[in-house]
Order: C-alpha cells, then sequence, then structure tokens
C-alpha cells in the first residue's frame, strides 16, 4: 500500500491557494475595478445583421463554356446615421461633396436617380417610368407643385437639404442628387441606395483611410463576360423596378436585389438566382469589428446551360458583319453603274438591320442566333445610353422579334400543300407564260420574275423545277387552286406565324389569312391575296428565327422540334442534375416521301444553280426577295440546310434592303464552313466532304 506524504500534499494545497488567489484578484479587477469600462465599451459595441447577397449561377453554352459569371466587387452605400446624424455634429452636404469629388478623382462615377440635368440651364430629363413614379412622391410629399420647373424644384432642394448660398449651382445640384436618391427611397422603394457601384480598391483603401463618414462598403458580384458575342441571347441584370419588386420580394428577393432584364437572364432568373444569406456582426465603437457570425448561409444559383454554341455564334456573327459590308458594296457599284447608264431611281438604299438563325434540324435548338447591328455585351451598363440612341437599334433583336415577308423561301410550302392536298402531283406540269392572266380583264395579271427582268418564260415546269426556277406563275396557279385556308393551315404546322417555343421574348409574326387581312389593310380579302401568300407576300411576315425551324422542319420531312434554348440546368457546385432537356414535337406536316423528295430535290438544285454560287450538291437552299415598294430596296431572304443527304443545321438569313436573297448565300457559306470545321475539330471520329466548293 502507497501512502501519499505529507509534504506532497502540502505543496499541492499551496499550489491550489495560489491559483486560487490569482483568479480572484483577476476577478475583482475585471467585476469591481475596471468593470464600469468594460460595461460602457459593451453598451457601445454595435450589433448589426445584414443580407449577404448569394453569388447568381453562371451561363454556359452547351459544352460548356462559361459565358456569363461573377466578379466578386464592393459596392459603396450610404449609411444615413452616419451622414445625418440626428445632432447635425456632421456637415453632411460638405462631406457628400467630398465623396463624389473622391469617386470621379479615382475614376469611378456615382449613381445619380434625380431626373434633372447635371448644369445649368437646368431642366428636366426623359425617365423610366419607376423614376417617374418616385419624382412625382417626392414632390408630393414635399409639396412641390406638379407643374414646377426642374430650377424650381432644385430651388425647394436648396432649402429643404439646407445647401447655403456657398455651393455653386453645380455643387448645389450634386448635393440635392444624392439626397434626393436616399431621401426617396423612403417614400417608394425600401432598397439600398448603391451610391457606387463595383467601386475602385484604391477609392475604398482611400476612404477607409481617412475614416470618411457616411459610407457603407458592402461585398457583392458583377456579371462578367467571356464572350463579346451572343449579347442578345445573354441579356443582362439591373436592379429592380417598382413592379419588378412587387413581383420578387414576394419570392424572398431582397429589396436591393438584381434581377434579369432581357435575355437569358431574364428568363431563367428562377434557376440564376440564389438564395441571400444574413450575417451578425459586432463592431466596436471605433467600427472595428470584433466578430461576426452567419445567421444563415447564402447559396448560390443554379448554373444553366443554353443550347447556343458560342464559337459558331462568333463565327456566325463575324459572317454577317462581314457579309453585310460586301454587299452594301456590291449594291453601291450597281448603283453607280444604273447612274452612269441613266436608269437610276432614286432609293431608300442602306442597309439598316439584319439577322441569322442557325438551328439543330433533329431537336429544332438554336445553335446561333445573330442580330446586326449588335453591342458587346460587358458595355451595355457603361455605354446604355451611347448603345440605346445608335443608329438603327442595336438594342433591338431582330433575330427573335424582326418580321419579314419571308419572298420565295415560302414556296417549298406552298408546294408540299398542293402535293399534299392532291392540287397538283410530282409529274403535274405548268407553263410559264410569262403573265398570269386568267383576271386580266379585271385588271388584275401579275408577272413572274423573270418576265419582269428579262422578258422571258419558264415554259413548262413540274413541282421540283418551279422551285428551283422560283417560277412565280406555277406558284400563282397552284396558290389559286389551293386557297387560303389550306394554305395557312400548312403554314402554321410549318410554325410560321406560330410562337417557336424558345423561352426568350418573341413575335409570333402572322400568316396571311382571311381573318385579319381587315385589320391590317382594310380590305376584304381576294383571291388575289391567295396567289400572293403562295409566293410569300400578301400579309405574311415571319421571324428570322420562324424561316430556320421551317427549313429544318422541311429538311425534317414535316417534323417542327421546339426551339427551346434551354438544354440543362445543374446546381451551383455542377453536381445535381436540376433540369435536362427533352425533345419536343410541336407539330407535324404528314404527307408522302415522294412528296417531300421532290421538293428537296428542288432546293438541291437551287444551291447548285449559279443563282447562290453555289456547285456543291450537298446543300439545299431556297432564296427569296421580299418586296418593300418601289422607293425602296427589296429585303433579302434565304434559308438553306446542310448536309443534303443526312441535314443537321438549318439556316436562316434576313438582310433588310439587301436586295436579293442571292446576295446572302456567301453568309450561308461562311457559317456552314464554320459549322463543319467546329465539329470537325471536336468530333474527329466524324469526317465531312468538301461541302461547298
Amino acid at each position: 500500500m502507497n501512502v501519499i506524504k505529507k509534504d506532497r500534499l502540502i505543496i499541492l494545497a499551496a499550489a491550489f491557494a495560489v491559483l486560487l488567489i490569482v483568479y480572484l484578484v483577476a476577478l475583482y479587477k475585471l467585476q469591481i475595478i475596471e468593470g464600469e469600462k468594460y460595461y460602457e465599451e459593451s453598451r457601445n459595441n454595435m450589433v448589426t445583421t445584414s443580407t449577404v447577397t448569394a453569388a447568381r449561377g453562371n451561363i454556359l453554352d452547351r459544352y460548356g463554356r462559361v459565358l456569363v459569371t461573377n466578379k466578386s466587387c464592393y459596392n459603396l452605400t450610404i449609411n444615413t446615421d452616419e451622414l445625418f446624424p440626428n445632432d447635425n455634429s456632421v456637415d453632411s452636404n460638405a462631406t457628400i461633396l467630398r465623396l463624389v469629388n473622391l469617386i470621379r478623382e479615382y475614376g469611378d462615377d456615382y449613381i445619380d436617380d434625380l431626373p434633372i440635368t447635371t448644369e445649368p440651364p437646368f431642366e428636366f430629363e426623359d425617365v423610366s417610368t419607376q423614376d417617374q413614379a418616385r419624382l412625382d412622391a417626392y414632390m408630393k410629399e414635399n409639396k412641390v407643385p406638379e407643374n414646377a420647373s426642374a430650377v424650381e424644384l432644385l430651388s425647394s432642394m436648396r432649402t429643404r437639404y439646407d445647401i447655403d448660398s456657398n455651393y455653386t449651382a453645380e455643387e448645389a445640384r450634386i448635393i440635392a442628387g444624392v439626397r434626393y436618391a436616399v431621401n426617396v427611397r423612403y417614400l417608394i422603394n425600401t432598397s439600398d441606395y448603391i451610391f457606387v457601384e463595383d467601386a475602385d480598391m484604391k477609392l475604398i483603401a482611400t476612404i477607409r483611410e481617412n475614416n470618411i463618414e457616411g459610407v457603407n462598403i458592402k461585398e457583392s458580384f458583377v456579371r462578367e463576360y467571356s464572350t463579346e458575342a451572343a449579347a442578345h441571347i445573354l441579356g443582362y441584370t439591373s436592379l429592380m423596378n417598382d413592379e419588378e419588386a412587387a413581383k420578387y420580394e414576394a419570392l424572398g428577393y431582397s429589396g436591393d436585389a438584381k434581377v434579369g432584364k432581357t435575355g437569358a437572364e431574364y428568363a431563367f432568373e428562377k434557376y440564376l438566382h440564389g438564395t441571400d444569406g444574413t450575417v451578425r456582426t459586432t463592431s466596436a465603437s471605433d467600427g472595428t469589428v470584433i466578430s461576426t457570425e452567419y445567421t444563415k448561409e447564402p447559396e448560390p444559383g443554379d448554373n444553366v446551360y443554353l443550347t447556343i454554341d458560342i464559337a459558331l455564334q462568333e463565327a456566325t456573327e463575324l459572317a454577317l458583319e462581314n457579309g453585310i459590308a460586301s454587299i452594301s458594296e456590291k449594291l453601291q457599284a450597281q448603283k453607280e453603274q444604273q447612274i452612269a447608264a441613266g436608269t437610276y431611281k432614286e432609293k431608300d438604299d442602306e442597309i439598316d438591320g439584319a439577322a441569322v438563325a442557325v438551328v439543330k434540324i433533329d431537336t429544332g435548338e438554336p445553335l446561333a442566333l445573330a442580330s446586326w447591328p449588335n453591342y458587346n455585351p460587358s458595355e451595355l451598363l457603361d455605354k446604355y445610353e451611347e448603345i440605346s440612341t445608335a443608329d438603327n437599334d442595336p438594342l433591338y433583336n431582330r433575330a427573335l422579334f424582326g418580321q419579314y415577308a419571308p419572298g420565295s423561301t415560302f414556296k417549298p410550302c406552298t408546294a408540299i400543300a398542293a402535293l399534299t392536298e392532291g392540287i397538283i402531283s410530282t409529274a403535274t406540269t405548268i407553263e410559264c407564260t410569262g403573265q398570269f392572266t386568267r383576271y386580266a380583264e379585271y385588271g388584275y395579271a401579275p408577272y413572274c420574275w423573270i418576265y419582269t427582268q428579262n422578258k422571258l418564260t419558264h415554259g413548262y415546269l413540274n413541282v421540283t423545277q418551279a422551285i428551283q426556277h422560283s417560277c412565280n406563275i406555277f406558284f400563282y396557279s397552284v396558290g389559286h387552286d389551293l386557297g387560303i385556308d389550306k394554305l395557312d393551315k400548312y403554314a402554321r404546322n410549318f410554325g410560321l406565324g406560330e410562337a417557336t417555343g424558345i423561352e426568350l421574348p418573341e413575335n409570333e409574326g402572322n400568316m396571311a389569312n382571311r381573318e385579319n387581312h381587315m385589320e391590317l389593310v382594310g380590305e376584304d380579302w381576294t383571291i388575289g391575296d391567295s396567289m400572293q401568300a403562295a409566293i410569300g407576300q400578301s400579309d405574311s411576315m415571319f421571324t428570322p428565327l420562324q424561316l430556320a425551324e421551317y427549313c429544318a422542319a422541311v429538311a425534317n420531312n414535316g417534323v417542327r422540334h421546339s426551339a427551346s434554348i434551354l438544354k440543362s440546368v445543374r446546381s451551383y457546385d455542377y453536381g445535381e442534375n436540376v433540369y435536362e432537356r427533352e425533345d419536343e414535337i410541336l407539330s407535324k406536316v404528314e404527307s408522302a416521301q415522294y412528296n417531300w423528295d421532290a421538293v428537296h430535290e428542288g432546293m438541291r438544285l437551287v444551291a447548285v444553280s449559279t443563282l447562290t454560287g453555289y456547285t456543291a450538291s450537298t446543300v439545299a437552299c431556297k432564296t427569296g426577295t421580299a418586296q418593300k415598294g418601289e422607293s425602296v430596296v427589296n429585303d433579302g431572304i434565304f434559308i438553306c440546310y446542310a448536309p443534303y443527304d443526312n441535314p443537321e443545321i438549318a439556316i436562316a438569313i434576313v438582310i433588310q434592303k439587301g436586295g436579293a436573297g442571292a446576295n446572302c448565300a456567301p453568309i450561308a457559306r461562311e457559317i456552314l464552313e464554320a459549322y463543319f470545321s467546329l465539329k470537325s475539330a471536336t468530333d474527329i471520329t466524324e469526317t465531312e466532304g468538301d461541302l461547298l466548293k
């Protein structure tokens, strides 16, 4: 049995006693001697709860190439408690002016919501509905007469905000603008006033070093683009307006959330927008952060994959731009020749818009959608005024909203309708005499284009030859016997004048019909209108995407797929598949295979003719020239699909005042070459022949 020695117990007890005494002394000092000091400090500590903005999901192309992502940034917001203290210990107006001057010194700019010019003579500017609502609320709250001028409003602001006469008119306008932006948000919108977005880090460092009061620095995100293409497809984000706030705040969005305004950013908002978190921050009286604690972790948005191939999109935009320059030179040369020959008639002949749609035939997926003129998506917000007021409206998405008469590109639809309904067979021939004279005694006798241009005729043609030579007389005759009601039915099954299924906003166009003809042109429908509709004129107006999907359906023997642009959605960490696109057939045009073969062969023969410059037999196409009146140059329309034997892609091209559809052929050739070149580079198991000579 071991016995603990007495001296060891004494030493252990003494050590314990010393530790107890030290603890008691420290406790006494903390609670009694310095207790009041720490109590006051704890009272001065500030605990705030703030929103942590969730990162927005990425937008990628069909192959996973990132198109839009996030860049961390810091926004400056106004701290109203510091800038406008109740004891008036801060010269708020001087601080505002100092901040604005400092911001400009570092090359940044601040957000000014006051819709008044920044220099005398002060005048009201054109404003959005949201800004006008804010201005109206401010004037009502502050009893400013509704008919007050901008100068009178600024004068009342000088009084309200105690902006003394030492400030110049321009300085007073700056101060009033910032104070108005802060004040008006309490009246109509509770979102933060973002003073500076994506502030320069040197500016932030200067503000911190100089301990400038009245500004909060908040971490956030701005969208970053990895391509200069696809601006109309990708869209942009911005702060909510009041109408959007009512919608999105009901879904849990914070008042200062950014939402998609156009394009994919808008269409797929529900996937891209994450769930914001909250953080509790404890700060000392001098502003030093003592601790932070997430009370709710932010959850980033999902990642959206589009059907677009960005490499093909970039190639398509380049081909369109190059093609427009080439067509312009060609038309100018023709104009100069006519002037020299004394045959020129003054016309509106400047190309002022164009679009291309490229779709995948077996699924209907858009691979490229180009609109001209366009813009760099990363520059939109910084250069919005410049872009929005530029010639020919670069913001207008002609691929989805432009509506154009299809011209002769509509003739394959007329052919299939007539063949299927038994109006003609593949063996039927109709003589082109140069003029359709059946109603000549009534003053209606339209010509074939070949007679108008060359005083020639096509002679007897079957349907394949009629498509090849684009004979108007053949299709006038067919359209006459077919009638508009049956023609309308087939056109709609081809998707002409119907929604395409794309998730982005679009025009649905109009297929000529007797129901709305009176509304559009103020006249009753006649048999002549049916004949004009059969060659792609009359009231028919379609978008380039509709024309591309129609061409794909022709290549696909009548099967029309949805043009949905959403391929898949994956979780923010890419670990979970949230959504996967499934093929959707929207409609079918049922007809015998020999009818389709006749139409396909006619389109193939167009491609090998000298009309379009093609000599290869692996492309099928149709040109169209849409007449716009004698004083305006015709639109050029072109559709094609390739390869002919096993179709993969369909293309539709529209050049406003492009002269003729044949002028668009080089653009199509460049796009096709890009597509098969890219395919060959990414899939070495497949080899393509020499598609276009």
